[in-house]
């Protein structure tokens, strides 16, 4: 059974800081990328972060880079999202997904704009001011 489940979601302030975690099973781990993505009412979802498993690679959305880092877990089959110096405009639900990574030389980040295979069900950032 295919399963990709997040957590860690959550009420914070501005400024303030969380962890989200997307726990995979059900599919050669490492076969996949994963990728964050969020999505608020009215606004097309969004990929935010995207990683290899193989290698690590990442790419991240200009609006949080340097205020997120993506990294991954491969023995628990679990990748994580650190969000800091969070922002109202942050505030979303959240969704990990996975794609089957087709050729070791794929780019990272076309690879975060594909259609995703496998998607989490979204947990809820909420950034209070």
């Amino acid at each position: 059974e295919v399963q990709v489940v997040e957590s860690g979601g959550g009420l914070v302030q501005v400024g303030g800081s969380l962890r989200l975690s997307c726990v995979a099973s059900g599919f050669t781990f490492d076969d996949y990328d994963i990728g964050w993505f969020r999505q608020a009412p009215g606004i097309e979802r969004e990929a935010i972060s995207c990683t290899s498993t193989s290698d690590g690679r990442t790419h991240y959305l200009d609006s949080v880079k340097g205020r997120f880092t993506i990294s991954s877990d491969n023995a628990k089959n679990t990748v994580y999202l650190q969000m800091n110096n969070l922002k109202p405009d942050d505030t979303a639900v959240y969704y990990c997904a996975a794609v089957f990574r087709p050729s070791p030389s794929t780019q990272i980040a076309t690879m975060c704009h594909s259609g995703m295979d496998y998607w989490g069900k979204g947990t809820l950032v909420t950034v209070s001011s």
